[in-house]
Parts: structure tokens; sequence; C-alpha cells
């Protein structure tokens, strides 16, 4: 019966290490809301794929520190970004605007699909020029057929 016990606590012994640290919070739910708000619309600098509001970075509490202050000195939404933006580049933001040195980041994807598009369809029209295509002669297409008429009667 001890050893039941003891299996049972050893099995349930990695549950505990499934938790993680508790989030800081700000005092005011709602100033925490607008900030987390806020920070899903960021980038994380560190992570880079991820959102100011969802990274465990020391560098994201830093700024999610910082934007409630923010929030706090009643700045607004824009004022905010504006804050981070200068401070940080339009890397901090998940849709950076478009402008003249960014133009290259939204429409060139698309571009390269379409030259890569372009390319193949060359190749191939190049390809069945230089290929010619090949006539069976007579006998060719009776060995052809003889050997089709004896599979389909396996």
């Amino acid at each position: 019966m001890k050893k039941m016990w003891a299996i049972a606590l050893l099995t349930l012994l990695p549950i505990a290490s499934w938790a993680g640290e508790a989030k800081e919070l700000a005092e005011d739910p709602a100033v925490e809301k607008r900030m987390v708000g806020l920070a899903e619309n960021l980038r994380c600098l560190v992570c880079q794929n991820e959102s100011l509001a969802s990274s465990h970075a020391e560098l994201a509490e830093d700024l999610r520190r910082e934007v409630r202050e923010q929030i706090r000195a009643h700045k607004t939404d824009e004022e905010i970004t504006e804050y981070l933006v200068a401070r940080y580049g339009d890397f901090v933001l998940y849709e950076p605007p478009m402008k003249s040195y960014t133009v290259l980041l939204w429409f060139g994807p698309f571009a390269l699909l379409l030259l890569g598009a372009g390319v193949l369809f060359y190749q191939l029209r190049q390809r069945r020029k230089t290929v010619p295509e090949t006539e069976l002669s007579a006998d060719a297409q009776q060995r052809a057929a003889a050997l089709l008429n004896d599979e389909e009667k396996q």
C-alpha cells in the first residue's frame, strides 16, 4: 500500500514543474487591460516573432513596465506607440507603416513570386522547343499495342 502511494506521488511530481511565474499585474485592472491591448500589437525586440504581451524576455517585461508608466501618465495609445517607435524604430511594430524604405518588405515577396513564376514559364516553353516530339514508327506502335493488350489480359 505504501508503494502505491509513493508511485502515485512520483507520477504527480512533474505537475509541479508546469507552474510558471506569476505575471506582473498593475494595481489597476484597466491599466493592465489597456497595456495588454497595446502590447499585442508590438513586437518583442528579443524574441522577434512574439508580441510584447506574450514574451517572457527581460526586455519585454521592462517595456511592459514602461508602457504601464506611460498609461498612468495619461498618454494616449498613439503617443506611447510613437515613443516606442522613436526609441526602437519601426521594427517594434508588427505592421510597419508603408515608407519608401519599407516598400521592398511589403511587396518584395510578391515580386519574387511573380519573377519565379515567369522564369518557370519561360523555362518550360524553352524546354518544349528544344525537346523534339518523336513519332513512333508503325512497327513500334504495333509492339506498344501488343504490350498493352497483354497487360489488359492479365
